[in-house]
This record gives C-alpha cells, sequence and structure tokens, in this order.
C-alpha cells in the first residue's frame, strides 16, 4: 500500500482538512481486497460526492491508474463528481414504472424544475437522477426523496413532493 501522497495545491485544490478526511478513509481501507468501491463509497459519504481531485489520491495509494479509477466512477450511477443540491430526487425508469406514468412525471420534473437527469437546480435545491429499479415495482410509479421511496405517484403527488422541498414552481 502507497501512502496517500500530497501534490501541489495547483493540481490539487483540496484542503488541508479535506486531505486529512481523505488520508483517514484510505489508509485504514486501502489493503483490503478490492478496496476501490468502498473507498469511493466512504469518500461520498464523507464529502457528498468524489471531488476530482480526490482521484489521483485514491489511484496512487491502491497502485491504479487515475484512469482506473474515474472509469470506476463514471460507470457506477451512484457517484457522482460535483456536489448535488440540498434534495436527490430519483426518478425510477424501469419498465414497470414507465408503464405506470414515469414518462409523464419526468415531463413534470424537466418543465418545473428546468434541469435534465444528472442535474442540480441553479438554486442548488434540488438534483434529479434516474434509477432503474427501486424494487417497488408493484406500487409504481416509484421515486426516491432524499433516501425516503414515494409509491404510486401521481403529477399531483410529484408537485405535492417538489413543494415540501421548497422547489418554486
Amino acid at each position: 500500500m502507497k501512502p496517500v501522497a500530497k501534490s501541489s495545491s495547483a493540481s490539487n485544490p483540496l484542503d488541508a482538512d479535506m486531505h486529512l478526511r481523505l488520508e483517514g478513509i484510505i489508509t485504514p481501507m486501502a489493503a483490503m481486497p478490492g478496496a476501490l468501491l468502498p473507498i469511493l463509497h466512504a469518500v461520498q459519504d464523507a464529502f457528498g460526492h468524489v471531488p476530482p481531485a480526490c482521484v489521483p489520491l485514491i489511484a496512487n495509494a491502491l497502485n491504479l491508474s487515475r484512469a482506473e479509477v474515474h472509469g470506476v466512477i463514471s460507470f457506477y450511477h451512484d457517484f457522482r463528481s460535483t456536489p448535488p443540491g440540498r434534495h436527490v430526487l430519483k426518478l425510477c425508469r424501469a419498465e414497470a414504472c414507465q408503464a405506470r406514468g414515469a414518462r409523464e412525471l419526468e415531463a413534470q420534473l424537466v418543465s418545473r424544475l428546468g434541469i435534465g437527469f444528472h442535474e442540480t437546480t441553479a438554486d442548488g435545491s434540488i438534483t434529479l437522477e434516474p434509477v432503474y429499479c427501486l424494487g417497488n415495482c408493484a406500487c409504481a410509479p416509484t421515486a426516491m426523496l432524499d433516501g425516503t421511496v414515494h409509491g404510486r405517484l401521481s403529477t399531483e403527488r410529484m408537485a405535492s413532493l417538489l413543494d415540501s422541498c421548497g422547489v418554486k414552481k
């Protein structure tokens, strides 16, 4: 296991506190078999996203290329490279939800929020993400708001969820 190397502030915009927190995540996990995914999850839990400046430090500690680490981050939909909004809304796009009205909900969200999937509103209030099954097919269409699953959504119920987040109409 390589130590977590410090890099210059020009190439590494992590402040000292973030660097220490990152080191505290990487160091105890780096020797684990398959350490990359647990490290990425822990980094995202700590910072709300995986800051791009963390990628070379994680790669160095695990003796991987930056491309390998970036490839894993970009492959898995749950990892994000930018901070999310104050609220995260995940709309199910699987077949059962599509058959029960998810496309109408998607159109409503795009219209009201003015963003598409993988985007955050300009005021930072909400991030919209697609998900491809929440395991709630019998209650389709389904969405997850801040970790809470909401089923049998109609455009009215979706509007109420957005109102509860303080999203302007």
